[in-house]
């Protein structure tokens, strides 16, 4: 499970890792259920055949799903992840996925708590080789009481009980779970990806390629 993370917001790390431009310059260096942060997407018009339109346009949105039914945006606290296994089913996240509304959340690093000393230790967990995460998420749409259009997201994640890093966060009692960080060569391939393809793309990221620190201890 992922509920802090600190977002892509350089214009350069945006523009080259993900291809997208353009977005606000006053967000949040670090992010909780609730916030704002960047989050890419297929372009709307990408299906219209102009090549002057992007295949990928990045957006703001709600770290926390809001789906169109919901009567305020509280729910975010609560769907900020999504399981895999019952995204499917869930009220929350069934139509986006349903829908395949993938997205990529830009992502220079996450944070876990680590309870093996028998209290909670924040770690910073990132790339080995220093280049963002692209986290692969589901966005919504959602229009507040005022009527203004608010765009969010989730994360989706999958068991971890078998991954040398990530098996080694939250409470013994837990099940582990990790994010689905994807390969970038998988960036566009699962922004445009069918529902029946989704779970294709829900696989673990490779240990030896990401790095854990605690400001404590330094590197694990």
């Amino acid at each position: 499970m992922c509920a802090h993370f600190d977002p892509v917001i350089q214009p350069q790390r945006l523009s080259t890792f993900f291809g997208v431009d353009d977005l606000p310059l006053d967000l949040r260096p670090s992010i909780w259920p609730g916030y704002f942060a960047p989050f890419v997407r297929r372009h709307e018009f990408a299906e219209v055949g102009d090549e002057a339109v992007p295949l990928r346009e990045g957006l703001v949105g709600s770290f926390g799903l809001i789906p169109h039914w919901s009567k305020d945006d509280l729910i975010a606290r609560r769907t900020y992840n999504a399981r895999s296994e019952t995204v499917h089913e869930k009220p929350s996240y069934r139509d986006a996925w349903r829908q395949a509304k993938h997205c990529i959340i830009p992502v220079e690093a996450i944070y876990e708590p680590d309870w093996r000393s028998g209290k909670s230790i924040s770690t910073r967990i990132a790339r080995v080789d220093g280049q963002p995460m692209g986290i692969a998420g589901l966005w919504s749409e959602w229009r507040n009481p005022k009527g203004a259009r608010i765009h969010s997201f989730t994360m989706l994640t999958i068991n971890a009980d078998d991954h040398p890093v990530m098996r080694n966060f939250h409470k013994p009692e837990d099940e582990k779970r990790m994010v689905v960080i994807l390969d970038a060569s998988a960036y566009d391939a699962w922004l445009s990806a069918p529902a029946s393809d989704s779970r294709e793309f829900l696989r673990p990221f490779p240990a030896e390629r990401l790095v854990a620190e605690q400001p404590q201890l330094g590197l694990l």
